[in-house]
């Protein structure tokens, strides 16, 4: 285990956020105070994240971190965890973790070593994201046995094993939230990502199945279920790197809206779904996919 660096700018982080398909400049303090030329960007949901004890699996890129950054901005205290050692400290000097834990999540050993140090630091845990995953491009006759298991081991087995380890710590507390990264291919399926769609399929029953399990415990469970982001995922597993024009291309011949989302725009929806906002869902697939699914 080591400690994560410290965020490289210091008191301040800035970005970008869409407001009204406008881009909006902000700034976020220590305190996790968002302001905008626009007013306010954050507000309602990241309102109660002040002190929050947050783990985050697949921190070290696209959605995860940038799940991990807006929780960090809206002053919760980040635990970032990740395989990819190098990755992840890159990650959490931008967005500032409490600490960082490498390992694999398809091991439930490593699952219950992230959470017992979480609560041996802090007293408890009350968020948990599970957006740690990997994709297979190919069909049943091109996915290999090592590729299937795999593929099933970090979507499916990481999810189970760090939500097991996170209910147990929950139960006690009477509370606690948490979020799962589902797909819209867990729930209509697409050609040649036979392995990521089925292990998505698990992800969205264990969600569902663990809310009605966990509701009188004071836990909460729901997943988000995206559609096409850009992250490095969406280029991975490919014979070509797509290039941009590749990439306009898939979303003005697939997408309603016409374009891809970035991946701050899931992590808003992430952030809701933690929030006393969202205190009367429990067991929701939650789709952020610009109208994908509803055709």
């Amino acid at each position: 285990m080591q400690k994560c660096p410290p965020p490289q700018n210091g008191l301040f982080s800035q970005g970008l956020c869409r407001e009204q398909d406008k881009l909006s400049i902000y700034v976020v303090d220590q305190v996790g105070d968002i302001q905008s030329n626009h007013g306010t960007v954050l507000n309602g949901a990241g309102e109660d994240m002040e002190k929050k004890i947050v783990l985050v699996t697949g921190a070290a890129s696209g959605m995860g971190a940038a799940t991990a950054r807006l929780f960090a901005g809206a002053g919760a205290t980040i635990i970032a965890v990740d395989l990819n050692e190098a990755g992840l400290n890159d990650a959490a000097a931008d967005f500032g973790a409490a600490f960082c834990l490498t390992g694999d999540v398809s091991d439930s050993g490593f699952c219950n070593h992230c959470i017992e140090e979480t609560v041996k630091r802090f007293g408890r845990i009350d968020i948990l994201v599970n957006a740690a995953g990997i994709i297979r491009r190919s069909d049943a006759a091109g996915t290999s046995d090592d590729d299937w298991r795999r593929v099933m081991a970090v979507n499916v087995d990481g999810v189970f094993f760090m939500s097991r380890a996170g209910v147990a710590v929950m139960k006690e507390q009477q509370s606690g939230t948490i979020i799962n990264f589902g797909s819209i291919w867990g729930g209509i399926g697409a050609a040649g990502t036979l392995a990521y769609c089925a292990s998505k399929g698990a992800v969205h029953q264990i969600t569902r199945a663990m809310a009605l399990d966990h509701a009188p415990d004071g836990i909460r469970i729901n997943a988000v279920c995206p559609g096409e982001v850009n992250t490095p995922m969406l280029a991975s597993e490919r014979d070509a790197p797509p290039t941009q024009a590749d990439l306009q291309a898939l979303a003005d011949a697939t997408i309603p809206m016409k374009r891809l989302a970035e991946p701050e725009e899931v992590a808003r929806v992430v952030l809701f779904l933690a929030s006393d906002d969202a205190s009367y869902m429990t067991g929701a697939l939650v789709p952020v996919d610009a109208g994908y699914t509803a055709r």
